[in-house]
């Protein structure tokens, strides 16, 4: 099983810190933000692997992940407007380099999209969140419902 990006609530995308960072645009595009990102929401992830249990052939990989990758250019300051703050800064890769290192910049600016074909063939697996502009929408909602509870 290879996971796309793992979003949803109790995660690292929206947990209170990265929330804030992105809040007070501490999170910046790098370069032209070219990389691109396939996500999945954890309940989707949980119900694929319940699927690969039951249906899936020992020894095949499959690629959980939603219908809709995007660059990070794209999701990034999409992620941003849920969250009700302004669009990310841009910083050159050359300088986001020297600050957060090789990987990063990496991930920021020549990652690849992954797809979920043969998870949906093979295991007869569909996304609850066939797109992550639906499911952060629908998890920052619930976060921000959660904190106004608390």
């Amino acid at each position: 099983m290879r996971y796309g990006g793992l979003y949803g609530p109790g995660t690292g995308m929206f947990d209170r810190t990265m929330v804030e960072q992105i809040r007070h645009r501490r999170v910046p595009l790098i370069g032209g933000g070219t990389g691109w990102v396939s996500f999945v929401h954890v309940d989707d992830a949980a119900a694929a692997t319940v699927r690969a249990i039951d249906c899936g052939k020992p020894g095949n990989i499959y690629n959980i992940v939603d219908d809709e990758p995007a660059e990070v250019k794209v999701w990034l300051p999409a992620l941003a407007g849920v969250l009700g703050a302004k669009p990310p800064f841009r910083i050159p890769a050359w300088i986001a380099r020297f600050v957060a290192g090789e990987h990063i910049v990496s991930m920021m600016t020549r990652s690849r999209a992954g797809s979920n074909a043969k998870a949906k063939t093979e295991l007869g697996w569909q996304p609850a969140h066939p797109s992550w502009r639906q499911g952060f929408a629908e998890v920052a909602k619930q976060s921000m419902e959660g904190r106004t509870a608390a």
